[in-house]
């Protein structure tokens, strides 16, 4: 048995026909720039998310970029976020000329640690927002790091791109910060063919200034307020995805049904010491964007797995606090010692909704093969 980590081509198949006759559609039309299409899926992105506001743009990256612009983020401002995360969020606060200021992680979670959040606030001057990321599907703790802004008076931008459809106490991913930032990659659980990203917010004023900024700073054509960027949501994706989202919530379902078969695998195979499962905060609802373990001697059990047929994949191996292009930042190994940890342990399995019970366990057995050996 092989089981892939990623299997978008049974995906596919079941919504081709549908797909197909919607972009033949948006090709017939030939209208592809911010048509009905991108508008609809704005409007049906921000019902979803319990939103006021929703406003396509051409990728994740873009929407963490496009929401610091419209909070006032520049040159010389700094930014609060996690070290434990996909590059593009610290590497958008520096493309703005901001720094990012990393605060470590809860070891449990994996997102940013609220206490460790709050400390790097009092301590540290200048910074204008902070950036929790919802990783592998769980919110972060939004209760707390709202407190934290309002009382330090910092925009609270929601990294939401692994997690449409999460929840935190009730509240979606995306309706809960100031801003929240999606990405339409196709890996995600909600994915377009190509990239494509999306901005939510509940204030009105910073929905307009991300509208203007995703089209050079312009609200009048060929007048400019400002230097903005040209992100726009393309409209055969936006049409992908009006399709795509229909489904989203029984995806979603499939695959919180797969992690709790996993979990109750991983108990009956006896793996305690070896495997830590995914562990998810009371109030909250993971979309499981990822699946991801902690283990023991996780290369070598990574590379087992690939030996057998089983997919898995390292999100992410090295912290950002490490990477060559933030040595200028004089952090080293040890600043933060939670991230570093999880970067050693963390391993993504098989979760996507088409797995089958036969193929999940397939996957914990040939852990515990390894274990065991």
């Amino acid at each position: 048995m092989k089981v892939q980590l990623l299997d978008l081509a049974t995906q596919y198949r079941k919504i081709k026909k549908e797909v197909l006759k919607e972009v033949k559609t948006v090709c017939d039309s030939q209208h592809y720039v911010l048509g009905r299409n991108v508008s609809a899926l704005e409007a049906e992105i921000a019902a979803y998310c319990g939103a006021r506001f929703a406003i396509g743009v051409a990728s994740g990256t873009d929407a963490i970029l496009l929401a610091l612009m419209a909070a006032g983020v520049g040159i010389g401002d700094k930014v609060a976020t996690t070290p434990f995360t996909f590059f593009a969020t610290a590497g958008s606060i520096s493309r703005l000329g901001a720094t990012p200021v990393f605060v470590d992680i809860d070891p449990k979670t994996f997102n940013i640690d609220p206490n460790a959040l709050e400390r790097a606030l009092s301590r540290t001057k200048g910074i204008k927002a902070v950036i929790p990321v919802h990783l592998y599907g769980q919110c972060a703790d939004m209760g707390a790091i709202n407190a934290l802004g309002r009382k330090y008076r910092v925009k609270i931008i929601e990294d939401a791109a692994q997690s449409i459809g999460a929840e935190y106490k009730g509240k979606k991913a995306g309706s809960i910060g100031d801003l929240g930032c999606f990405s339409f990659y196709p890996t995600k659980n909600l994915g377009c063919f190509g990239d494509g990203g999306m901005v939510t917010t509940n204030n009105e004023k910073l929905a307009k200034s991300v509208k203007m900024l995703r089209v050079h700073g312009s609200n009048v054509r060929y007048y400019h307020d400002e230097i903005g960027a040209n992100s726009r949501l393309d409209e055969i994706q936006a049409a992908i995805l009006r399709i795509k989202l229909r489904y989203l919530e029984s995806w979603t379902m499939g695959r919180i049904k797969n992690a709790g078969r996993y979990d109750g695998i991983f108990k009956k195979a006896g793996l305690d010491g070896f495997v830590d499962i995914p562990f998810i905060e009371e109030g909250n609802r993971s979309v499981y964007n990822q699946y991801v373990i902690r283990a023991r001697k996780r290369d070598a059990l990574r590379a087992h797995l690939a030996s057998v047929g089983v997919g898995s994949e390292i999100y992410y191996p090295l912290p950002l606090h490490m990477q060559k292009c933030y040595k200028g930042l004089g952090l080293k190994k040890g600043s933060f010692p939670v991230s570093e940890k999880a970067a050693a342990e963390v391993l993504a399995l098989p979760i996507y909704p088409e797995l089958t019970a036969a193929e999940q366990k397939f996957v914990v057995s040939s852990i515990a093969e390894f274990y065991n050996k």
